[in-house]
């Protein structure tokens, strides 16, 4: 006997507490996030403030993210949400919310160890899901909003999260303590490696992933501003260069996405060399 619905396959009490658990998680998880804004403690600006810590207004990416996985939870009910949603995803979207739960209040408390371990649980989980997507033929403008977008910016945002925690779990505080030379070599890593996954992006398909590409340059010029010459003129110059580098591969994904879109493949021999040199498989 079936716990939820009938015989219809496609019946949206079909996979019912999936559904609730997707759409209870996406609202518990943006109410926390609302509640860090308005708490009386302050967190963005009493927290620990490391070398690697962005303006504040970076984190007003968060809304964004969670009004898209609300429209997941919502394109779910659909047959093409459910193909998606329900049986390739299924239960690693409730498990994201949960560690990005968790992460938040870790966060929130000022316990950045447990916030580290919680966001890289929850990046293992969103590279996933973004795998899953990537993976499914994208067919029309909501899979593009309500698959594509929200896990691409999702993903490119919470890699840029590791670093931060990582720096708020065991760098120095940037209030108190001067940058060494230690603290400066871990910032140029670090700048170097999220170049890095920048790149990866922008050549993972032939027209690259444009969201995951602004959500890792948006940080880095929230690091930029935040960073001010005044605190430490590397750190400072090293993030404005390596954010104005990034700016090279947003213009490659929109480079690429112009050619798909506008159907210039083949008018333009866009063959496998040219394919290739744009990054594609």
């Amino acid at each position: 006997m079936r716990l939820f619905g009938g015989g219809n396959q496609n019946s949206w009490r079909n996979h019912l507490l999936l559904k609730v658990a997707n759409i209870f998680g996406a609202i518990f998880v943006m109410g926390g996030n609302v509640y860090t804004v308005i708490s009386p403690w302050d967190v963005y600006y009493s927290g620990k403030e490391t070398y690697f810590t962005p303006a504040s207004w970076s984190f007003f990416i968060w809304p964004l993210i969670h009004m898209l996985i609300l429209g997941t939870c919502i394109y779910q009910f659909s047959g093409r949400g459910k193909e998606v949603i329900i049986e390739r995803i299924g239960w690693k979207l409730p498990l994201l919310d949960f560690l990005n739960a968790m992460y938040i209040y870790s966060w929130t408390i000022q316990e950045y160890r447990y916030g580290l371990v919680f966001i890289i649980f929850a990046v293992s989980v969103v590279a996933q899901i973004y795998s899953e997507v990537k993976e499914t033929q994208l067919r029309n403008f909501c899979d593009e909003v309500f698959l594509h977008l929200p896990f691409s910016l999702y993903h490119g945002w919470t890699v840029c999260l590791v670093f931060m925690s990582a720096f708020e779990a065991f760098g120095v505080n940037a209030v108190t303590e001067p940058a060494d030379v230690w603290t400066k070599v871990a910032v140029f890593s670090s700048l170097t490696l999220l170049q890095a996954v920048d790149f990866s992006y922008a050549y993972s398909a032939i027209e690259g992933d444009l969201p995951s590409c602004l959500a890792i340059t948006w940080y880095l010029f929230a690091v930029v501003v935040q960073q001010t010459p005044e605190r430490s003129s590397f750190v400072h110059y090293s993030a404005l260069g390596f954010a104005i580098f990034s700016l090279c591969w947003v213009m490659r994904c929109l480079i690429g996405l112009e050619l798909k879109y506008r159907g210039r493949r083949n008018r333009l021999g866009f063959g496998d060399e040219t394919s290739r040199l744009l990054g594609g498989h």
